[in-house]
């Protein structure tokens, strides 16, 4: 293979502003990881048009796959997890090329996953939960019972990888593997949504009773981040919260970790005077302390 591919991610090595390339070969067992190409090249770079690029090339009757990425975008995936295979990849890839020792010091971090990442990601992962959790209950309480097991199944998703995360580690595309390892408990769960052979509205039920506490004992670990960033001052608007560098990544699950918290008494609302009467500004206050 890399004879065959060398002289396209060596054109790449020659310019100053890649950083690393890494090939990343299909496994037998394994073949989505690659999208199903024999060969993947990933290309790290510092500058490029679009933060994200891709060629597709045959050859001996097999398939490879440039791929070019600027390296905000790449760090952006990783703080997110909005692509899940870049993880792997870069554990699991050969380092082809590598600029000062570029991708060695990614590995490492990787592998030593830094507490300030750690704790957003925790903070994101929560928040998408506590939004598939509540989204999937109201669909219960309606009667709308595929709806809601849609919802829980992936509410259960954002609760595994939060307790990856929560254990050190990066959660894989294979999260169910490590979640079996490191909480049998929400497992088990899993398991029983999956193949229990009560009703569809039995197996919903139980599993919001379960859930509910799962999430509410994980609440002053979940919101950590959100919390810590608004002991900042005494009072928030929403807009405030939304515009914050540190919480930009919470988008539109921001307002309903709020109303969470604000439910389990970790968040006050202050109302503030407008001009039209009775109607009242809503703003933000920590009411439980973290430390």
């Amino acid at each position: 293979m890399e004879d065959i591919l060398r002289p396209i991610y060596q054109e790449r090595a020659s310019q100053a502003n890649t950083l690393s390339i890494l090939s990343i070969e299909k496994k037998l067992h394994e073949i989505t990881i690659t999208d199903t190409f024999d060969t993947v090249l990933l290309v790290i770079v510092k500058e490029l048009e679009t933060p994200y690029f891709i060629k597709n090339y045959t050859y001996d009757n097999k398939k490879a796959a440039l791929h070019i990425v600027r390296e905000d975008q790449l760090k952006e995936w990783m703080l997110l997890g909005s692509n899940r295979k870049i993880v792997e990849w870069i554990t699991q890839g050969k380092i082809l090329f590598d600029r000062n020792e570029y991708m060695t010091g990614l590995k490492n971090e990787l592998r030593d996953f830094p507490f300030y990442e750690r704790k957003i990601k925790i903070g994101l992962e929560f928040a998408k939960l506590v939004r598939r959790y509540m989204e999937g209950k109201a669909f219960f309480e309606n009667g709308q019972h595929l709806d809601a097991y849609n919802y829980v199944v992936h509410a259960l998703h954002h609760l595994a990888r939060l307790a990856v995360i929560e254990n050190g580690f990066h959660p894989e595309i294979t999260v169910w593997n490590q979640v079996r390892q490191i909480e049998p408990e929400i497992f088990k769960l899993y398991e029983e949504l999956l193949t229990s052979e009560e009703s569809l509205e039995k197996r919903l039920e139980l599993l919001f009773i379960a859930s509910e506490f799962l999430i509410h004992s994980r609440t002053s670990f979940g919101a950590a981040h959100l919390l810590e960033v608004m002991e900042d001052h005494d009072e928030w608007t929403i807009n405030e919260l939304l515009n914050h560098p540190d919480l930009e990544h919470y988008n539109v699950d921001l307002s309903i970790l709020l109303e969470f918290l604000i439910e389990k008494n970790f968040v006050q609302v202050i109302n503030v005077t407008t001009k039209g009467p009775g109607i009242f500004h809503r703003h933000y206050r920590v009411l439980k302390k973290l430390s």
